[in-house]
């Protein structure tokens, strides 16, 4: 199969290109990049007036198989992914059974190969069952398939359990990402601490309880000399922790999630749950400092946290409501729409954020828009206007406070090893 992606916008600050150009995909791999190119070609893909960018990648996400179906599966979730522009993502091993095994790493990885519309790299648990407590193996995990380990859901709460998972980690280069959670002071939260839940009479959850975790591994890190992922950082004091860390030469890094830069803690008001998450909505100033902290190089990826449930999950009581956003198909858009399209960040930077970063720290080939490189690539409309409508996503989570917004940048293709994955709505 060979294909011309003819007169792109083509972005990749990796291989200095910011430019009108012809692209040629042969099988799986880029074959030709240049102007004009011509030959005899099985497909043309118009890209005039696209951007075309090397495939998003999405370090943490939540794809709920096995165990959990009914809110969203494998197929649903890379189809979604898919539409959102994703050539790969990563997921999260908080199903049912967790994800600590290599026999559940191998099912995720079986599974996706049969039916994904992504690559789907498995991320195994820290600790046996998430409890916290023990080691899970980790090294049966990485021959299975798994690139990083994370309790993510829950904190890893003792310290000294913290430790030997860095420590441990190192021998077997797997990456440890961090859910900075100090569970004493978030027990029975349901949002930002501040005035509005107490207006609200709804119990909240302060920005310390994130930002004590925060330190804690932080410190960890520094201390032991591994190198550790703090996971959707919202806060100011998190991002300034992070930050100073960094200027010492602690091998740390962190992402954030496009709710967390573009909305606050108003989305709650009239105990809207599709704006209920953890860590939760946070202040106008916590959204300003994550905004700075991306600018500035603190924050080093954008990731998803896509979080689906079903519909029953969320029509209940707030405080009752379960914690999630489905955010594969808003993703690229709203980081486009509020930091791309006014001037805050270059589209070279937003392409660092969501695709080659990402897809370093996890350690997946990327050689991305290159002669040789694997054909992962995403076109997208960034002058589309789109009014979210989280009934029309193609998840089975229809969970998300972006309803009725008006966003733009909208993928118009998505290409995984060189087949078309998605295309205008398909």
């Amino acid at each position: 199969m060979k294909i011309l992606i003819k007169a792109g916008h083509v972005v990749d600050p990796s291989n200095k290109l910011n430019e009108v150009m012809d692209i040629v995909v042969t099988n799986k791999k880029i074959s030709e990049v240049g102007e004009n190119l011509t030959g005899k070609f099985d497909k043309t893909i118009n890209a005039e007036g696209l951007y075309v960018l090397p495939g998003l990648v999405d370090a943490h996400c939540h794809l709920r198989e096995p165990g959990q179906e009914y809110k969203e599966d494998i197929a649903s979730g890379t189809k979604a992914a898919a539409k959102g522009g994703f050539t790969a993502v990563a997921c999260m091993p908080n199903t049912k059974p967790v994800t600590d095994n290599d026999a559940i790493v191998k099912f995720i990885v079986d599974k996706a190969a049969e039916c994904g519309f992504t690559k789907v790299y498995p991320i195994g648990s820290i600790t046996k069952g998430s409890d916290g407590k023990q080691l899970a193996e980790m090294g049966f995990m990485k021959e299975a398939g798994a690139v990083a380990v994370s309790d993510d859901g829950r904190p890893v709460e003792n310290a000294d359990v913290m430790r030997k998972a860095l420590e441990y980690s190192k021998d077997f280069k797997l990456p440890v990402i961090s859910h900075c959670e100090e569970m004493s002071l978030t027990e029975n939260g349901a949002m930002n601490e501040g005035f509005l839940s107490t207006t609200m009479g709804l119990k909240g959850i302060p920005s310390i309880a994130e930002e004590i975790q925060v330190s804690r591994d932080v410190l960890l890190a520094e201390y032991t000399g591994v190198p550790v992922h703090i996971a959707h950082i919202s806060t100011a004091g998190s991002a300034r922790i992070i930050r100073d860390a960094k200027s010492r030469g602690v091998a740390v890094t962190c992402e954030t999630c496009p709710h967390y830069f573009s909305l606050t803690e108003a989305e709650c008001e009239g105990f809207n749950t599709n704006a209920k998450v953890n860590p939760p909505l946070r202040g106008e100033s916590d959204r300003q400092a994550i905004i700075e902290a991306i600018k500035d190089g603190t924050i080093d990826m954008i990731a998803t946290d896509h979080a689906p449930h079903h519909r029953d999950e969320k029509n209940v009581e707030f405080q009752y409501a379960a914690n999630g956003i489905s955010g594969f198909e808003t993703a690229l858009a709203a980081s486009y729409t509020y930091l791309v399209k006014p001037g805050l960040i270059t589209i070279e930077k937003l392409v660092e954020l969501m695709s080659l970063n990402p897809a370093a720290f996890l350690s997946r080939e990327t050689g991305g828009i290159k002669v040789g490189s694997l054909a992962d690539i995403t076109i997208v409309d960034l002058n589309s206007e789109v009014t979210v409508n989280g009934d029309e996503f193609i998840s089975k989570g229809k969970n998300t406070p972006f309803t009725g917004r008006k966003l733009n940048g909208q993928p118009m293709y998505t290409m995984v090893d060189g087949k078309v994955t998605y295309t205008g709505g398909k």
